[in-house]
């Protein structure tokens, strides 16, 4: 609630004629220059839970009033919302209790019981590399809010380590690869396949190995007696 000062206490706090700073104070984001509650001169909105009275005004363009219900002897009070709701103060502004926003574009925030709970608006899919693009990168993209995956070319020609046969990279290469497959033969040798990039050129290939699941049973000899 609002507390009412009779005529004779608004005339002892407001003095005539206004004596004000020849330069306005600068106020901090999401405070405006407002008038003092004697309409002379120009103060800094008080904020949601800042402290208030009758010369430091809330900020009424917010919905704020100076909230003295919970101030004993009319001293403390603080600026509230004047409907007593619940709100939150993101980057210098006030939200209302429930109220959805966007602090940036890649977040979306809903005001609830004095706090704020966000989502992202960008997708954090994971892009793992593929033959038709082995080098995936996210980039921020000029006129867009949220980065994007391009697949970047690489340059084959690798630097040669002089006196080795081992090539050297021009970039990190980030190891990745599947699992080794189940044996082709289920008894015997067999091979089995992954698709991995650990090789010396850091790129995407079907490699095999020799595999044995178990031995294959003995065949049964053949007759030595022809009748």
């Amino acid at each position: 609630s609002v507390m009412a000062l009779p005529p004779q206490v608004c005339a002892q706090l407001c003095r005539r004629p206004c004596y004000c700073p020849w330069v306005p104070p600068r106020c901090p984001r999401g405070s405006p220059l407002v008038l003092d509650g004697c309409g002379c001169c120009k103060i800094c909105a008080r904020r949601l839970g800042e402290p208030c009275d009758f010369l430091h005004v809330c900020d009424q363009s917010q919905g704020l009033v100076c909230d003295y219900s919970a101030a004993p002897a009319g001293t403390g009070a603080t600026c509230n919302f004047e409907d007593s709701e619940e709100g939150c103060e993101v980057n210098g502004r006030v939200y209302r209790d429930g109220e959805v926003f966007q602090p940036s574009c890649k977040l979306q925030c809903r005001c609830l019981d004095g706090g704020f709970t966000c989502v992202p608006l960008c997708q954090e899919d994971v892009r793992l590399p593929t033959p038709d693009c082995p080098y995936p990168r996210r980039v921020e993209v000029p006129g867009k809010c949220c980065p994007e995956w391009i697949c970047e070319a690489r340059d084959w020609h690798l630097l040669q380590d002089a006196g080795t046969a081992t090539p050297l990279l021009p970039y990190p290469c980030q190891e990745w690869g599947t699992e080794w497959s189940a044996c082709s033969a289920t008894c015997g040798m067999g091979f089995s396949t992954r698709v991995s990039n650990q090789n010396r050129y850091c790129r995407l290939e079907t490699q095999r190995r020799l595999c044995m699941a178990r031995p294959c049973p003995a065949l049964p000899a053949a007759s030595s007696a022809v009748s």
